[in-house]
């Protein structure tokens, strides 16, 4: 794939590198997440319907995924419009957005929102996790699922001439599925016709992301082009973390903004807040990880974006990145985190 070495491949077209600015390696901008509700506890059942009004918003933030309307973001094609605008005028440049195969991926709205916000998109190649995949997916074999990954990335997907520019976010569950076990061999196979950047979404289980970082290198993949997402609700031991660290993948914390006290698909883990998670940040660069560490927020859910009195896209920005300068970060390897690392990992090779 010559014509995409040294490039970066947007919704828009190629481009040079050097023009990404600072990027969010994980975010969702149109995307649907039903099959993932969690019915509310008894006695809450009025709040899974309940209106979008302040009074209710509490509990959205700490039951998000208990309120079906709060699980189509895609119904928010204005509000993401503005709150592009707002990125960009924060001083963000790109957007990789992580809605694959499964979740309802809408390459021509990407390309649209691109076109009118002039922030850089890029999509994502792929298939979710096993849950959400088709009878037709899981039937297909290693090679087929490779075909398809391959002629998203190099001719456009779902029907359109969109490209996508990344492998990803590729879902696993926790154990790993057969199915997803496919699809990971398939996205080893396809980066090495392609020198394309991986992202992977672990499943909820601390050995979860060295057993994906083994399946991908043992079918061939490039774990240096590769990102593993949602370290902050999946690695908790410092030891384990470095540990994790040495297997040379990009360390990704993309939950900035979601704070809540019970972790629905996990009840085990306790969730971080953005204090903990800037701590983290802050070990990984005394340890030498700083070349290695990408952040975003993940936005899936409605309640996360400002139209409803969230954090929005521009958080990092606006307040993650002030906090890091307090807490001993350098403006230098803040650059490295939002510009520099997601550089190096989107361009093709």
């Amino acid at each position: 794939m010559s014509h995409l070495s040294g490039k970066v491949q947007t919704v828009l077209g190629l481009m040079d590198p050097d023009q990404l600015g600072r990027t969010m390696t994980h975010e969702h901008l149109t995307m649907n997440f039903e099959y993932c509700f969690v019915p509310p506890a008894p006695g809450h059942e009025d709040n899974s319907s309940a209106p979008f009004q302040l009074k209710n918003m509490h509990w959205l933030q700490q039951h998000a995924y208990s309120h079906r309307e709060n699980l189509l973001l895609y119904q928010e094609l204005e509000a993401v419009r503005e709150e592009l605008v707002c990125f960009k005028k924060a001083g963000g440049g790109t957007i990789v957005e992580n809605t694959t195969t499964g979740i309802t991926r809408d390459l021509p709205t990407l390309r649209q929102l691109a076109k009118d916000t002039g922030v850089n998109i890029i999509a994502g190649a792929g298939y979710y996790v096993d849950d959400t995949h088709s009878d037709e997916t899981r039937k297909m074999t290693v090679e087929e699922l490779t075909d398809v990954i391959v002629t998203e990335v190099s001719h456009g997907a779902d029907g359109t001439d969109i490209r996508c520019g990344v492998i990803g976010e590729i879902g696993t569950s926790w154990p790993i599925a057969e199915s997803e076990k496919k699809v990971l061999r398939a996205t080893a196979h396809a980066q090495t016709q392609l020198g394309c950047p991986v992202i992977i979404h672990p499943g909820r289980n601390p050995a979860a992301p060295g057993e994906i970082v083994q399946i991908l290198q043992e079918a061939g993949g490039d774990i240096s082009k590769t990102v593993m997402s949602h370290l902050d609700r999946t690695i908790f031991d410092h030891d384990e973390l470095l540990e994790f660290g040495k297997l040379g993948s990009y360390l990704e914390y993309d939950l900035f903004g979601t704070e809540m006290l019970d972790y629905p698909f996990n009840l085990g883990i306790d969730m971080p807040n953005d204090s903990q998670r800037v701590q983290t940040l802050a070990f990984l660069i005394k340890e030498g990880y700083e070349d290695r560490i990408v952040i975003a927020h993940d936005i899936h859910t409605k309640n996360r974006l400002t139209k409803y009195g969230g954090h929005g896209y521009s958080h990092i920005l606006n307040n993650i990145v002030p906090k890091m300068l307090s807490r001993g970060i350098s403006q230098k390897q803040v650059d490295k985190i939002l510009i520099d690392n997601p550089k190096q990992w989107l361009t093709f090779k």
